[in-house]
């Protein structure tokens, strides 16, 4: 798909769901402010459409309790399924944070597990988008029923960092401390060659897992991930383990708290607040201390990379 499919796909949908339409049109108007955090040029967006993702009951019970909405038999009518990879459904998502975003279903409903494979096959698919994958813990709103996400690339602050840091002169894979920045939180970074050394590199950044902060357990639910295709046109993969679900502050009863649960795109340089209150109090040392909490902010524990 180029750019000018990818528009049609998103017109036709918003052509047939007002609803829908009515959250795209609201992008125009949601506030967005600077957060510069470090060398991360990070974007803070008051989004109240969110609230659905950022506040969602992920909780074995909630889940227990409620459909799936990513099940076809669940969605509203008037979403259209785009038939796009083998074993997978393109659909507009209709509680957009960027102009172009779809969310990729599995038409099998099974947990949200590691990282897909078939993420690489959507990024060569659609060069001018950005997979990503929020793991069972780490921002999934949805971790009974496995999927992926789509915005543009180029909208997306810590990709564009990566391309400029990481270069072909570098190893194939390295961690965001080896860049010399000041960052809130340490990634994995890894360029994919179209070789039998890519397809091994591949297959084992897909099984990069995070750490449980309480229990110390290596847990595959804890990782964002994102796939793209460079100018090059080689597929660049960025994998954050994390620590944590969601900060302190969401749990806070106090004047601290702050409805703020990272996932991918925030922790992609567009953090979302769908409370005004919080939109307008969040800076950039708020930021870090998120960050930092959910993330790792120095040396990853070797289990959790080789586990």
């Amino acid at each position: 798909m180029n750019t000018e499919e990818i528009n049609d796909l998103v017109e036709h949908q918003l052509s047939i769901w007002s609803e829908a339409r009515k959250n795209f049109d609201a992008l125009t108007l949601i506030g967005r402010k600077q957060l510069k955090i470090g060398d991360l040029g990070a974007i803070a967006q008051h989004n109240p459409a969110r609230i659905r993702s950022t506040g969602a009951k992920t909780d074995a019970e909630s889940i227990r309790k409620r459909e799936c909405f990513l099940c076809a038999g669940n969605r509203p009518s008037e979403q259209i399924s785009y038939e796009w990879l083998p074993g997978w459904e393109l659909l507009v998502n209709p509680y957009p944070i960027l102009p172009i975003h779809f969310t990729i279903v599995d038409k099998q409903h099974r947990p949200q597990d590691a990282i897909p494979l078939d993420m690489a096959l959507m990024a060569e698919k659609a060069p001018d988008l950005a997979i990503f994958f929020n793991g069972a813990r780490a921002g999934a709103s949805a971790p009974d029923h496995r999927h992926c996400q789509a915005v543009l690339k180029s909208e997306l602050p810590l990709l564009r960092l990566t391309e400029r840091y990481h270069t072909q002169s570098l190893p194939s894979i390295i961690s965001s401390e080896k860049f010399g920045l000041d960052l809130p939180f340490n990634f994995i970074s890894a360029i994919i060659t179209p070789d039998k050394e890519g397809m091994i590199l591949l297959s084992l950044v897909t099984k990069i897992k995070g750490e449980d902060s309480l229990t110390g357990e290596a847990d595959p639910g804890l990782v964002n991930a994102f796939f793209w295709m460079d100018s090059n046109g080689l597929l660049r993969i960025i994998v954050i383990p994390r620590r944590a679900h969601r900060p302190k502050c969401f749990y806070a009863e106090d004047e601290t708290a702050m409805t703020v649960s990272p996932g991918a795109l925030d922790m992609a340089g567009l953090m979302i607040l769908p409370i005004e209150r919080d939109y307008e109090r969040i800076n950039p040392d708020l930021a870090r201390k998120i960050y930092e909490e959910v993330a790792f902010a120095g040396p990853f524990p070797e289990k959790i990379i080789l586990a």
